[in-house]
């Protein structure tokens, strides 16, 4: 079992471009919850429902094993940039 994880490990290292890549499946994610409502506790809610359920999780991680390197590799987006985040509206109290 040991060495069948090493030998995974050393495989995905080996193909793993090492790039930084755009992430644009995450920050889609991200952008879509924070416009999702103008009621803050929605977004909240919504938020912590998709970390409990490993939505943001799974998001990043294909786009770090998957995305990205067809990116790197072949020069073209795979997902559109989904732009700046648009940020979450403090309330001053």
């Amino acid at each position: 079992m040991k060495k069948s994880l090493v030998a995974a490990a050393l495989v995905l290292s080996l193909t793993a471009p090492s790039c930084l890549g755009p992430d644009n499946l995450y920050r889609s994610v991200h952008n879509w919850n924070a416009e999702l409502s103008d009621q803050d506790w929605v977004n909240e809610v919504v938020f912590l429902g998709m970390i409990i359920i490993p939505v943001y999780q799974f998001a990043w991680l294909g786009d770090v094993v998957i995305l990205n390197t067809i990116d790197y590799w072949t020069g073209k987006d795979t997902i559109k940039d989904p732009g700046p985040f648009p940020g979450f509206k403090r309330k001053d109290v």
